[in-house]
């Protein structure tokens, strides 16, 4: 496609492609400017990465530095000699300086008038598909796409539009997008116009680091060009998301939303265009097809940046336009994270590029793959300096001193279970094992599955008084009660911790913004005495804890009528706490200062805020600084709180097809009657059902965050009477089947044993 190209002066487009890194690079903070590839910086953007931010950390530089020419601040000062010498003297002017040594000062360059409209383009399409002419397109291809002056006045809605507000771009987007529609229907002549335009945009509008709406203006609509999407224009495209990604701030913030105006289908298209364009470099499909990666290391890096200006849109959208998932690039699953992460571990967020400055592109499977290798590293250092305590001190080495032995009783679970992590809480980052007392059995996985099953539905019922269970959101919360000892919220924090940290999932009914507090801040503040799990919450957060309370706050919010007198409220609020009514101010004096139309959002905040926050502080305290004793790593820094969920909860939606598709066969085939029918069976059983037979299967009913494939499900034979129930080995996820006779006598028995699967009952 790009063959026949040329620049303004003819030059064949395979001399631009020689000559394109005279395009000025991203500025570096060297002494020159002039540093490429992997030692330019590219600190991330403090408004949109979620990321550690370190002491003397800078947003990107809006310098743009062009060989041989100093900028207007570098000049010498005058000289206060100098000054003070002429300052009574004649003024030289302009005026002054004789006709012929005038020169016409630089103005803005005039706008040209452009009127054509949406349906005018399109009616030169129709005639130019029915003709076979379409020189007219093609000068409107070429003219347009040839500067930024051009793009701007082919598609602003008005020549000189007022900018009082970054929710307007000023760009007629229906026209955008029909002449970018229109693009691929044209002759491929056409197409090269457009790109040879944009070449020649590039090259002739860098011009420092000044720069105007109509620049930003051009760069909104030239990164929608679908034909981006193609390997033969990637340089080009590489240069134009170099450019973008240089820009000021403030410049980012404008088309951050600007980007967010667009509709999913156009902004689905960017994310998507961008991702491709990181995978396809990382992994070229042809190697020749692109440059040496030594020569465009700044690649990646500019796009990942842009990319993270549609992340930031996305998530200051009144509603996200993307899940944000839709953000994550699956083929970072296959590179080298870990060594990524090391060098944002060391480096933070320096002049080096690391992907893990940039957390929302890396998916949930690889957060969880840097935190169990984060988390068996740690294992294996408690280990050693067990071992080289012992030995320092010539003791007898004992191998259980590598794990964390956990000993209870069934009947006394959650006293026993405090009582040894309290007791064993310098070694809560060693490798979990348990053992029920009077049991036989080898805890290679399963038994502490069954133990935090056992213990979280003990802990969590409403019996036992630390959570209360909300009916219409259909999930726990911390009680309010006040009491002296919150050392039970600690383990519940532990749990989780370990939970996490050696890779297990928990059936834990908790409201999203319990992990948004969890992470408020990510890493334990050194000054103990700082607050932590004080969260930013808002009406949508009480939304999904107390979804009635939250609608009456909405509706005091929206009522048009006389506040203070239809409602008769104060600054003050009451709650039941262990059967006893008790009232708190929400702030000095709450009892006595009236709701108004006037301050009723303070009073809906301070509300939430209380509920949420200040009311549970002490408990939510407690159970963070358990989490966290076991869970410090820094890896928590890349995740948002809905992957804590994830990584602690796994997923309560069952594909059992997948499961089916992903299943491993032993003494079986697929194909055998027992196998059929045992499918059969499951894909017809309810959802109850189905995850009492992941849980006897697996030791837990939850999905982990690989999917089920990550189950490494596996259906063993065994020979003996149809008369036995199935056994499952929860440590191996493993289910052995006898060869029963028929579908209704596997339904049975398959129903019998995972309906009575908890415990062995040995004495």
């Amino acid at each position: 496609m790009l063959l026949n190209i040329t620049r303004e002066n003819h030059t064949p487009l395979h001399q631009a492609e020689r000559e394109r890194d005279r395009l000025p690079p991203i500025s570096s903070h060297s002494s020159s400017g002039l540093d490429r590839g992997p030692k330019l910086p590219y600190p991330s953007l403090n408004f949109i990465s979620n990321h550690r931010k370190e002491d003397g950390s800078h947003s990107i530089s809006s310098q743009f530095i062009l060989p041989g020419i100093r900028h207007g601040r570098e000049l010498p000062p005058i000289c206060p000699n100098v000054r003070l010498k002429h300052q009574h003297q004649h003024r030289i002017t302009v005026d002054n300086l004789p006709p012929e040594v005038r020169a016409r000062f630089a103005t803005d360059p005039v706008m040209p008038l452009r009127t054509k409209t949406v349906k005018e383009f399109q009616e030169d399409i129709e005639r130019a598909t029915v003709s076979g002419d379409w020189k007219h397109v093609h000068d409107f291809y070429l003219t347009t796409f040839g500067s930024f002056l051009e793009l701007n006045a082919a598609f602003k809605k008005d020549a000189n539009p007022p900018f009082n507000t970054i929710e307007d771009s000023g760009i007629n987007t229906k026209f955008i997008n029909a002449v970018y529609d229109a693009l691929s229907l044209t002759p491929p002549d056409a197409q090269r116009a457009v790109l040879k335009g944009i070449i020649n945009s590039l090259l002739r509008e860098w011009k420092g680091s000044r720069r105007t709406k109509d620049d930003l203006r051009a760069y909104f609509i030239l990164v929608q060009n679908p034909q981006c999407t193609s390997p033969a224009t990637y340089v080009i495209y590489a240069h134009l998301l170099r450019q973008i990604a240089a820009l000021a701030e403030a410049d980012h913030y404008f088309l951050m939303h600007w980007f967010k105006k667009l509709s999913q289908k156009r902004f689905k298209q960017l994310v998507e265009r961008l991702h491709l364009f990181i995978s396809t470099r990382l992994f070229p499909v042809k190697a020749e097809e692109l440059p040496p990666m030594a020569k465009c290391s700044w690649w990646i890096p500019s796009a990942t940046k842009v990319l993270s200006l549609l992340n930031a849109a996305n998530i200051i959208s009144s509603t996200p336009i993307l899940p944000f998932v839709d953000f994550y690039n699956p083929t970072l699953d296959h590179t080298d994270f870990m060594e990524d992460y090391r060098i944002w571990q060391t480096q933070g967020n320096s002049t080096r590029f690391t992907f893990c400055q940039f957390a929302f592109i890396l998916s949930t499977v690889v957060k969880k793959a840097v935190i169990q290798k984060d988390s068996e590293q740690q294992m294996i250092s408690m280990a050693r300096q067990s071992l080289v305590d012992k030995v320092s001190r010539r003791q007898r080495v004992d191998m259980s001193l590598l794990f964390l032995n956990i000993k209870v009783r069934r009947l006394q679970l959650v006293s026993d279970s405090m009582d040894e992590l309290t007791r064993n809480r310098a070694d809560l980052k060693k490798k979990l094992k348990v053992s029920f007392v009077g049991e036989a059995g080898l805890d290679m996985g399963g038994l502490t599955k069954e133990w935090f099953l056992l213990l979280i539905r003990q802990i969590f019922h409403t019996d036992y008084g630390m959570f209360t269970f909300f009916n219409d959101s259909h999930c726990h919360w911390f009680s309010s009660w006040k009491c002296d000892n919150f050392s039970e919220f600690r383990l519940v924090g532990v749990l989780m911790g370990l939970a996490v940290y050696n890779s297990i999932t928990l059936d834990i009914s908790f409201p999203p913004c319990v992990y948004k507090k969890l992470l408020t801040p990510p890493v334990v503040p050194c000054d103990l005495d700082l607050p932590v799990g004080m969260a930013t919450l808002t009406l949508d957060d009480l939304q999904q804890v107390m979804p009635d309370l939250s609608h009456g706050l909405a509706e005091l919010l929206s009522y048009e009528g006389n506040v203070e007198e239809d409602f008769c409220t104060t600054f003050q609020v009451s709650q039941e706490e262990l059967g006893v009514i008790k009232s708190y101010n929400l702030k000095p004096g709450g009892d006595k200062i009236p709701v108004t139309n006037q301050n009723r959002k303070e009073y809906v905040q301070l509300y939430v805020d209380f509920l949420l926050n200040k009311s549970i502080y002490r408990q939510f305290t407690t159970f963070y600084y358990g989490f966290h004793s076991v869970c410090a790593s820094d890896a928590l820094m890349l995740l948002r709180p809905e992957e804590v969920e994830i990584l602690v909860c796994g997923s309560p939606n069952l594909d059992m097809s997948s499961l089916q598709k992903a299943a491993q066969y032993e003494g079986y085939s697929k194909t055998d009657p027992t196998i059929r029918a045992f499918w059969d069976v499951v894909l017809g059983f309810p959802l109850k059902f189905q995850k009492r037979l992941l849980h006897f299967s697996t030791g837990s009913d939850r999905v982990p965050v690989g999917g089920m494939a990550d189950l490494n499900f596996k259906i063993s034979k065994i020979d003996t009477s149809t008369e036995w129930l199935p056994i499952s080995h929860t440590c191996f996820n493993q289910i052995c089947l006898p060869p029963y006779k028929n579908k209704k006598e596997l339904k049975q028995k398959l129903t019998i044993a995972i309906s009575n699967a908890e415990g062995f009952g040995l004495e």
